[in-house]
């Protein structure tokens, strides 16, 4: 299973963005290969709007089937739904403890955004 964890740097050792749609790295990882892989969100950074709807297009254009992060707003929420991705929500950490925590299964999905939404 492929899952994209937002991320502040390019590394697994690096520490889960808390925010979705304005998170300066998506990390992919393959739960069955532990294989990863860095992907840049700074064209979501600053945008005005839409940040989240367009982050939640790019994962799932990377083949995610489900998304880690620290909080996540309405649209990116919906956006991410739709594209039939499921979504968790972790405390602050790195990368790798977020991913290990997934696979033993002490993530729980969530079912709505926990946020309003998130700007610059």
């Amino acid at each position: 299973m492929k899952i994209a964890v937002s991320a502040i740097g390019k590394n697994m050792s690096d520490g889960l963005d808390p925010r979705f749609g304005r998170a300066k790295y998506f990390i992919v990882v393959d739960t069955d290969t532990n294989e990863s892989a860095a992907h840049d969100n700074t064209q979501n950074l600053n945008a005005g709007q839409g940040a989240g709807i367009q982050a939640g297009e790019t994962v799932a254009r990377l083949g995610a089937e489900a998304v880690i992060t620290g909080n996540v707003g309405p649209k990116a929420f919906r956006t991410l739904n739709a594209a039939g991705i499921k979504l968790y929500l972790c405390g602050q950490m790195n990368v790798t403890n977020a991913v290990q925590l997934f696979k033993t299964g002490e993530l729980n999905e969530t079912t709505a955004a926990n946020v309003e939404g998130h700007w610059a």
